[in-house]
Formats: C-alpha cells, sequence, structure tokens
C-alpha cells in the first residue's frame, strides 16, 4: 500500500527564461565560457512547464529581469508558507531568500513585487548583505517538519529564525559536499515516509540524522546523485518529474508505486540547476510547532527570538 501524497507540489512558480546566461562562476558547473543555447533552454523549460499542467498542476510565470541570469531558478527566490491556522496577511507569506553571492541579490525586488502582487506577505531572515544568509532551495517541509541544509548556501544561524518566524520544528543538516550546495541537490520528499537522499552530501552526523527522520528512504549514491540530478525532482501526485533516472533509482520507484516523467532541462544543467530548481512550489503548508532541531539538539522557540 502506497503512503499518503504529498500535501504540497502542485502549485508552481517559474521564471521566464529569456534572461537565462552564465555571466559569472558561483558554483561548481558554472563557466561563462560555456553558454546554454538560448532556443534550446527555452524549448526545454517550455517542456517542464508543460508537462506539470499535464500532471495537474498550476504554473505561474513570473516576468524574468535582463540584469539576472539566475533569476529563472526560481526555487530560490523564495520560501513560500501557506497557514490556514492563522489570521491577517500573514496567512499567506514568504521568507524572501538572502542569497550568499551578491550577483543573485539583485533578483530580491523584484520577488518581492510578485509575490506580494499574488498575495504573499513578505519577510527576512537577513537583506541586502547584512544578516543570515537563507536561500530557499535549502528548505523542505517533510512530515510536519522543516529540513534546511546550512553550509555552502544558507547559515546556520538562519535555522532558529526560520523556526521562530514560521511557527515550526526546524532540522538542520550540515551540508559539506561541494557539487550539492543546496539541499534540494541531495534531499527529495516523494511522500510522507519516502524521500530520495544522497547521505554523501551531508557531514556524518547530519547524513545519519536524515536518514532517521526518513521512514523509507530511496538512498542515492554520490555518482547517482550529481551525475543524474535525479534529487532535484518535483512530485505531483504519484508522479516524479525529474531530468534523469538511474536504473536503480527507476526500480525502487516503480516499487514504490510512483510513475516517473523524465524531462531534459540539461541547458539549466551549465548554471548549477535542474527540475526542482527551475519550480518553485507555491502551496506549502506549515503548521505552530515552535522547535528547533539541529545537531541532536531542540532549542527553546524563545531562544530563536533573540
Amino acid at each position: 500500500m502506497s503512503s499518503a501524497t504529498l500535501e504540497w507540489g502542485r502549485h508552481y512558480a517559474m521564471v521566464d527564461p529569456s534572461s537565462y546566461r552564465i555571466d559569472y562562476a558561483i558554483n561548481p558547473y558554472m563557466d561563462p565560457a560555456v553558454q546554454p543555447d538560448p532556443v534550446r533552454a527555452r524549448d526545454q523549460w517550455q517542456a517542464l512547464a508543460g508537462t506539470l499542467r499535464s500532471l495537474g498542476a498550476t504554473v505561474e510565470e513570473v516576468p524574468a529581469l535582463p540584469q539576472a541570469p539566475d533569476m529563472v531558478y526560481a526555487m530560490n527566490l523564495g520560501l513560500v508558507a501557506l497557514r490556514p491556522d492563522w489570521t491577517g496577511p500573514g496567512r499567506r507569506s514568504v521568507v524572501l531568500s538572502h542569497m550568499r553571492y551578491p550577483q543573485r541579490r539583485v533578483e530580491t525586488p523584484a520577488a518581492r513585487a510578485w509575490f506580494e502582487s499574488q498575495g504573499f506577505a513578505p519577510s527576512y531572515i537577513g537583506r541586502e548583505g547584512i544578516g543570515a544568509h537563507f536561500e530557499a532551495g535549502d528548505a523542505f517541509p517533510f512530515r510536519g517538519d522543516l529540513v534546511v541544509g546550512h553550509g555552502p548556501r544558507t547559515d546556520e544561524l538562519a535555522l532558529k529564525q526560520l523556526a521562530h518566524d514560521l511557527g515550526v520544528q526546524v532540522r538542520g543538516v550540515r551540508i559539506t559536499h561541494p557539487g550539492m550546495y543546496h539541499l534540494d541537490l541531495a534531499f527529495c520528499p516523494l511522500d510522507d515516509d519516502h524521500a530520495l537522499v544522497c547521505p554523501s552530501a551531508f557531514d556524518e552526523e547530519s547524513a545519519a540524522a536524515l536518514l532517521d527522520l526518513v521512514p523509507q528512504p530511496v538512498i542515492l549514491s554520490e555518482e547517482e546523485a550529481i551525475g543524474s540530478w535525479c534529487a532535484n525532482s518535483v512530485v505531483v501526485d504519484r508522479t516524479v518529474v525529474m531530468p534523469e533516472c538511474p536504473r536503480r533509482v527507476r526500480n525502487w520507484l516503480d516499487t514504490l508505486g510512483f510513475d516517473v516523467a523524465l524531462v531534459d532541462v540539461s541547458e539549466f544543467h551549465l548554471g548549477g540547476g535542474s527540475v526542482r530548481c527551475l519550480t518553485n512550489p507555491l502551496d506549502i503548508t506549515l503548521g505552530r510547532d515552535l522547535e528547533l532541531v539541529t545537531g541532536g539538539q531542540v532549542v527553546d522557540p524563545g531562544t530563536a527570538a533573540a
């Protein structure tokens, strides 16, 4: 019997790819000497959006900024939080990313304007180079908690503020692998009991904690995660939309009752992102359990506010 499907993943924001190019190198995959083909990139982007829509998901298209070539990676614009038990403007909110690299901070004002136009109340962990860095590609809800990767892009200090501001239990995992610098390159929730997990992305303690959190993990090797980008996928009901799926992983997904939809987004791999990076879920619902778990310790939410 299959587990309950994810409560989110049926409504996405995607940023128009017209400004996508490689102007600088802020991850191991980027090389300004190797530029994406703009026609092929647009075709791939449209195929991804079309696939999501064909599965019943809603896709909102966000205008691109000409001076923001990485804005196409919509996942990192901000973390949406829908809170049905709240009232007032915070009921639909978004924590805007505070990018580690200044090259991407130009995206934030445009992201704020778009989210506000959709009825989301914005907040910040840090801003314009001041305060803790937080990038939304490091955060996923799973089994009532918010799992947040920290290290390369998100500061550990941001976890306390997320717990306080969002009213959720935050489980921090330390990312140590340079090629999996965001959590979404090494962790993909599939349903209430299953997730794709690449332990090689984390330090030993964090890898163990993440595997303990997921009742039935589908464990990825380092080669599978980096070579196929398969953890950087999205799930719509029982269909996993993936850039590539190694045979062993496909066999596991078949056994667990998942369908697989493959979408070629290889032009976007040149910039360091894949299917998940190109999509930002707008239907994440968070609760009111104010705890923070990191390194095996629970931190009182009152401390988080300090």
